[in-house]
């Protein structure tokens, strides 16, 4: 999933991109905001974390911006202040969450998680798509009980995979949600990485359940027992 931190201290900033990368997520990040708004404008984001206190263009006027262009990205938003008004300025127009300065990287976290399970079409912490599940807090992923390791991207990209089964997914949609700003569009990695995902959990033959759409990209299905072998992207 895709994160956009728009924080004007760079440490700050740093501390939460470092964590949200080891968190799997691929974190792109503006230190004003009209960067900022550019790059929400431009790319869609799964979750925005917005910081009150910016140069060139504060967070009310980023998010109320926002907001007027119909992006529904939901946004988190960062105060240095203790009171209300901030909060409910921010909520009313348009904010999804709230979290005041100085904040544990854990909180932050778990409420990203937060964010991510009222928008998508999975509610629960464990995703899964028949025999295989992905634990989003420990990042655990097994299949028919038996566990294995991803790397960030590889984690990225199953639960990208996941959260939309039964959808068919562009290769320009995964990569908007999967790989950073600076990301190649050129470059044939995303099917390079669907290969190694599917090398890791066993994805082949009749049990097949990452299959590819020629010509589009791919879709997440639970496997159909019935199904021939062969090359999937036949389909």
């Amino acid at each position: 999933m895709r994160i956009l931190v728009i924080e004007d201290e760079k440490k700050v900033a740093s501390f939460i991109r470092q964590g949200l990368s080891e968190e799997m997520y691929a974190v792109d990040v503006a230190y004003d905001g009209v960067e900022g708004l550019k790059m929400a404008l431009e790319t869609y984001y799964d979750a925005i974390i917005l910081d009150v206190m910016l140069p060139k263009k504060d967070g009310m006027t980023v998010i109320r911006e926002l907001r007027g262009t119909g992006c529904v990205s939901p946004v988190l938003m960062l105060t240095a202040r203790a009171g209300t008004q901030d909060r409910v300025q921010g909520l009313d127009l348009g904010a999804d969450d709230y979290l005041t300065k100085p904040f544990h990287f854990e909180e932050l976290a778990a409420r990203v998680r937060s964010l991510l399970r009222r928008t998508g079409t999975e509610k629960t912490i464990v995703l899964s798509c028949g025999e295989l599940s992905l634990d989003t807090v420990t990042h655990r992923a097994s299949r028919s009980g038996k566990e294995f390791e991803l790397t960030t991207k590889e984690y990225s990209l199953l639960e990208y995979l996941i959260r939309n089964k039964g959808r068919v997914l562009s290769r320009s949609l995964i990569q908007q949600h999967v790989w950073s700003y600076s990301f190649d569009t050129e470059s044939n990695i995303i099917d390079v990485y669907v290969k190694r995902l599917r090398g890791k959990i066993g994805d082949e033959g009749a049990a097949r359940m990452i299959r590819s759409v020629r010509g589009v990209g791919y879709i997440m299905r639970e496997p159909d027992p019935s199904a021939q072998t062969g090359d999937d992207d036949d389909e």
